[in-house]
């Protein structure tokens, strides 16, 4: 029988423990060092989502990557942090690596995984994205038979959020926070707001929903979607 990988990229959910997989929970309760995003400034969510499994004695090792449009200083950050995770690694340490909603699902285990697996075998085991947090916290089925589903980074320009969202049946726009107002404008100009739906923080003890009228002149976090059906 193959033995578990040393390395792991555990997916751990949206925000509520509760969401964490028996297989994420075994690997987290066996590893011998923790390793997470922090940012620079408060508390690291994922860690907090793992606090109430941790058996105690692990070692941690905090990725402290700033969250700017600059690359480089996270890239500098992901380069350290693989140099100690393959050190401990050939100590024959088991390490988990915590990630907030599904490592793959624009998770920044992604960028360890490209620097890791050129020299060991990486263990993911996927979790609960956001986007299926809120639409479970909606009630909203994302998709039935052959809809198509767009998930559209609020970043992205205005054009762009209007033609991904005019090729699809179901638009997922995530990251909205500081870009509210312009997707609001885009969801108007395409007369859609009718059927959207807002939630931020799926599945947190804070997670809060809310109508399109009252998005107008809010502020939205980081964690936020809107969901957006458009067909009949």
């Amino acid at each position: 029988m193959i033995s578990d990988p040393l390395i792991w990229g555990l997916g751990l959910g949206p925000g509520d423990p509760e969401l964490i997989t028996l297989k994420a929970l075994r690997i987290l309760q066996g590893a011998d060092v923790i390793v997470y995003p922090q940012p620079n400034d408060g508390d690291s969510l994922v860690r907090a989502i793992a606090a109430p499994y941790l058996p105690g004695g692990q070692a941690e090792i905090p990725i402290r990557a700033p969250m700017s449009t600059d690359p480089a200083p996270a890239q500098k950050a992901y380069d350290k942090a693989a140099v100690e995770i393959g050190e401990l690694a050939g100590q024959g340490k088991k390490l988990a690596i915590l990630c907030e909603g599904d490592p793959l699902f624009y998770g920044s285990f992604m960028y360890l995984l490209d620097r890791l697996a050129v020299d060991w075998p990486i263990g993911v085991v996927p979790g609960v994205s956001s986007l299926g947090a809120s639409a479970a916290g909606l009630h909203m089925p994302l998709a039935s038979r052959n809809e198509v589903v767009s998930v559209i980074p609020a970043p992205l320009e205005a054009g762009e959020i209007k033609r991904r969202i005019q090729g699809c049946d179901l638009a997922a726009i995530i990251k909205v926070g500081r870009h509210l107002d312009k997707v609001l404008g885009v969801l108007e100009e395409l007369n859609l707001t009718g059927g959207a739906r807002y939630i931020e923080r799926a599945s947190m003890v804070d997670q809060k929903i809310l109508s399109m009228d009252e998005l107008v002149g809010a502020k939205a976090p980081y964690f936020s979607i809107i969901l957006v059906p458009n067909h009949d």
